[in-house]
């Protein structure tokens, strides 16, 4: 599996509002080759790009993201928050920014980010709507459930298990979720996890570095990619 060095996290929110089609389109003229974001279902079983199960903290709406249809959530601001000059930019929908990473060249890893109860929905749901889509992507998730549905719905497309601390038994969990990488926090790392999973023969990212001397600690380990919330640090190295 081969993976760009450098991912911009949410699209590279520390520059754009997160999970926002302004991020993809920042992410491409810093030069990035991949980026990452969260999809989670509206009211309507639409997946939408949003990190949250709630709206307040990157929208100009209140309550629940499944509460909301995907008509409603594209009427919100998800940009003021941000910076005032972002405040037109809408919740996209899953489609809408897998076509515009088709259009930009850019490798794409879904988060599936499932609101408590709607696991297998959700991996599900966007197992079907990434199968559908053009270019090269993966998915991820910290839930077996969403992974485990999502290889039932769509087989064919490479799975990362995301975890916080990578856990003794992760050969065990990899194999439940049918995944064929591993996300983990770049905090907890150390070299000798890191010699095993290399070892075993599978990508390890880590995620989220945010300094440069960090990203090459890591890659001197044998990471295969960092996800950043600031692409623009790489903007004269290879991504």
């Amino acid at each position: 599996m081969i993976y760009p060095h450098i991912i911009a996290h949410r699209c590279g929110g520390a520059l754009t509002p997160e999970n926002t089609l302004a991020g993809l389109r920042l992410a491409k003229r810093l030069g990035c080759r991949g980026v990452e974001f969260d999809a989670m279902l509206a009211a309507d079983g639409v997946p939408v790009l949003i990190h949250d199960e709630t709206l307040e903290r990157t929208t100009s709406g209140r309550g629940r993201v499944a509460d909301a249809s995907s008509a409603e959530l594209a009427r919100l601001d998800a940009g003021g928050r941000h910076h005032p000059a972002f405040a037109v930019e809408p919740v996209p929908t899953l489609d809408e920014a897998l076509r515009l990473c088709a259009a930009l060249g850019l490798w794409a890893n879904v988060e599936i980010k499932p609101a408590a109860g709607q696991e297998a929905e959700t991996g599900r749901v966007v197992a079907r709507h990434a199968a559908a889509a053009q270019g090269k992507l993966m998915l991820s998730s910290f839930s077996s459930a969403a992974l485990c549905a999502a290889v039932r719905e769509a087989a064919q497309l490479p799975r990362a298990l995301l975890v916080e601390a990578i856990p003794l038994d992760w050969r065990q969990r990899m194999a439940e979720a049918g995944a064929l990488a591993l996300h983990s926090s770049a905090r907890a790392l150390t070299v000798e996890v890191m010699a095993e999973v290399r070892e075993a023969g599978f990508p390890l990212a880590c995620y989220t570095v945010n300094r440069r001397d960090d990203a090459e600690r890591l890659f001197a380990m044998g990471v295969s990619a960092v996800f950043t919330d600031r692409p623009d640090l790489w903007l004269s190295s290879e991504m």
